[in-house]
């Protein structure tokens, strides 16, 4: 009895201390699975956005509806981008039910052309003192000056009659046709509806897009187009702590003040992303996957350009699959290239060639559909290309036409006036001595063994031979 009792309190005892394990370990957990949920995210939306940023954001903003964030900051310093990208980006920032925070800074930054429609999409709008937001007219209907142009001078102090507190405001662009009407109207009314959406300046923000305004970060401020003027982040959560916003059909009461940041940074997909979404990468890829496939058809075999070209042609391809591609733009790419590689294959003279040449320089010319500067196809690398593809066309000719010139060296074709030795014979039949092997041979001549002879022609595995005339000088 005392060695069953003993028993049962020593399996109970290792029990216990199992327990009191498990049941440490699990509370150790649920600590640092409250503070993950209490961290708020920073993404850096910098730079022109694109496809790989519009990426990177929009998986940012689903991590953080995984982990159930208080709030995603995206820290932003853009001059534009994409409208493609820019709405993406906004689909996401409204369809969130986590809320986001845009913040335009460092001071210095600017949130302009597409980041204004983003400022605005947001559900809370922040700026760093120094920095700027507006010009959001379409490009492609703008066709503003730069600073420091001779337009922009000339100018100069008719803009300057315009300026108020803060805001810098330049001749409103005037539509030059239906198409480009209808294009700004779509900006105004989108901006406007962001800016209802969110209860901020919807007049400043259809000014924004149809005189191209711009706005201070403490004019802003003053104009209802931002909600905070923030010195840091941890001030802008400072600020934004207690507000009440609306994300995925809920009115949230946020609670930021003080909790801890977690930066996402750019991993390698959206690295690689940003290197073959630019326009001129993607053409040199395809270039290379094209020349790859074809000197892998004209000798088969070899499998290493076959199988680079391939891959450089697919990650081209899938590049401009994400990219707004004019259509016409690539057949005509494709066209040029095709009727290039054409003049190694069929003679021309040259009109394949510079046809080539004219259909790819206009398909790269219209290849990208935007006028953003960041997005299109540089001339030198347009010129280059095609000048680099003509001349691999002309060297192909050149050697075809080298080789046609050329004797024979392999094959049946080459033992024709090749010189041999009659090694027996009878009539018209025998035997003779050509390239070292021993050939069945006729001639209409007669001959005589040790006699020097010349293939005259061959029918099968049969010479016909006849007398080796000496060359006469």
């Amino acid at each position: 009895m005392r060695k069953f009792i003993a028993d049962w309190f020593g399996y109970n005892r290792a029990a216990l201390s199992v327990a009191v394990v498990l049941l440490g370990s699990f509370l150790s957990v649920l600590p640092n699975d409250a503070q993950s949920a209490r961290t708020v995210l920073v993404l850096q939306l910098e730079g022109i956005v694109g496809p790989a940023l519009s990426d990177y954001i929009l998986r940012g903003l689903r991590t953080a509806a995984e982990r159930n964030a208080p709030l995603v900051i995206l820290q932003m310093d853009t001059p534009g981008g994409l409208d493609t990208s820019m709405r993406d980006i906004i689909r996401g920032i409204l369809g969130s039910p986590v809320p986001v925070a845009t913040y335009v800074s460092p001071s210095g930054a600017r949130a302009a052309s597409a980041g204004t429609y983003i400022l605005y999409a947001s559900h809370i709008a922040a700026m760093a003192p120094g920095t700027n937001l507006g010009a959001a007219t379409p490009i492609q209907i703008g066709d503003l000056p730069f600073p420091g142009s001779g337009e922009d001078n000339k100018n100069k102090d008719q803009d300057a009659r315009t300026k108020k507190d803060g805001d810098d405001t330049v001749t409103p662009p005037t539509p030059h046709s239906p198409m480009e009407t209808k294009a700004i109207n779509d900006a105004t009314a989108y901006i406007r509806s962001l800016a209802e959406l969110r209860g901020r300046n919807v007049d400043w923000a259809e000014k924004a897009v149809r005189e191209a305004a711009s706005l201070s970060s403490s004019a802003a401020l003053n104009e209802n187009v931002i909600d905070i003027l923030a010195t840091s982040v941890d001030d802008l959560l400072a600020q934004a702590n207690g507000r009440k916003v609306s994300a995925g059909g809920n009115e949230i009461t946020l609670d930021t003040r003080g909790l801890p940041l977690d930066q996402i940074n750019k991993d390698w997909r959206t690295e690689l992303l940003m290197v073959i979404t630019n326009p001129n990468v993607a053409l040199i890829l395809m270039m290379i996957g094209i020349y790859g496939l074809i000197f892998e058809f004209m000798a088969p075999g070899s499998f290493f350009p076959g199988t680079i070209g391939a891959i450089c042609l697919l990650i081209g391809l899938y590049a401009l699959a994400v990219l707004p591609v004019n259509f016409a733009g690539l057949g005509l790419i494709i066209l040029g290239l095709a009727m290039m590689a054409s003049e190694a294959f069929v003679t021309s003279f040259g009109v394949l060639g510079i046809g080539g040449v004219i259909a790819f320089i206009s398909g790269a010319t219209i290849l990208i559909d935007t006028d953003i500067p960041a997005f299109r196809i540089s001339w030198p690398l347009t010129a280059g290309v095609a000048l680099t593809s003509l001349a691999l066309s002309l060297i192909i000719v050149h050697v075809v036409f080298s080789s046609h010139k050329r004797p024979v060296v392999t094959g049946s074709e080459e033992m024709v006036r090749a010189h041999g030795e009659v090694l027996e014979w009878r009539g018209r039949r025998g035997h003779v001595l050509a390239h070292g092997e021993r050939w069945a041979a006729v001639s209409e001549t007669p001959l005589k063994k040790g006699q020097q002879v010349r293939v005259a022609g061959i029918e099968g595995i049969v010479l016909k031979v006849e007398p080796d005339q000496p060359e006469s000088n």
